[in-house]
């Protein structure tokens, strides 16, 4: 949960800044660095559950994976939070990305 308030924190920190900048020239502006490096964690060893114990509404936003006749669900509400998940799907070593 830590790490959720810090994210979101730095979020509305980036969208007031932009905001009141809006008329700036960014021309000569470098590139800013929110987050230290690997600050948002994958997922390396994902759990899953049947499509019904997962608690996702019908609509929920999925991506879905299928190699090998072997399909994998990642749910974006928390993808949205880690970004990558490490797999291995059908045999294969995947990473999916959000």
């Amino acid at each position: 949960m830590k790490n959720y308030t810090l994210i979101l924190i730095l979020l509305l920190a980036t969208i007031s800044c932009a905001s009141a900048e809006d008329q700036a020239d960014y021309s000569d502006d470098k590139i800013r660095t929110l987050l230290p490096f690997d600050a948002i964690p994958a997922i390396t060893e994902p759990q899953f559950v049947s499509a019904g114990a997962a608690k996702l509404d019908p609509d929920a936003p999925v991506i879905g994976v299928t190699f090998n006749d072997e399909s994998h669900a990642y749910s974006l509400y928390l993808l949205n939070g880690h970004e990558i998940v490490n797999d291995v799907v059908g045999g294969l070593n995947i990473a999916t990305t959000w």
